[in-house]
């Protein structure tokens, strides 16, 4: 019986150290996505800054090429919306794991008890 729970909450724990590494995992890969949007909102604000009859340049690898204005803004506005559904996604995953972490954590606590409960019997019978 006691090597049975001892089982049964080591097993526990392992998926309780899964959950907190996604966990962690999701947690980082959000704070890279806010950092992103943040940048391009920032590039948005500096577009929108300019005339409409100003050069744009982008940089791709070593070279800087000449880009309209107009497709710049698209560009930056169509990154944002791309990353604001990310931010969502994460935030929906981050949401979950949370839960799951919980659910892991609850049964963890409840094989010790069980387990610790099962130790002060032997200990009576003994």
């Amino acid at each position: 019986m006691g090597e049975d729970l001892q089982r049964k909450l080591q097993a526990e724990l392992d998926n309780l150290k899964s959950a907190q590494k996604e966990l962690q995992k999701a947690i980082s890969t959000r704070q890279q996505l806010d950092g992103q949007l943040n940048e391009n909102e920032i590039v948005k604000k500096e577009l929108d800054l300019l005339p409409a009859d100003n050069k744009v340049y982008k940089s791709v690898g070593p070279v800087l090429i000449k880009t309209e204005l107009v497709e710049a803004k698209q560009n930056v506005s169509k990154r944002i919306d791309y990353i604001t559904k990310e931010l969502k996604r994460v935030d929906d995953l981050i949401v979950s794991l949370e839960k799951k972490q919980d659910t892991h954590r609850e049964a963890c606590q409840k094989f010790q008890h069980q387990y610790q409960q099962a130790q002060v019997k032997a200990a009576l019978h003994a």
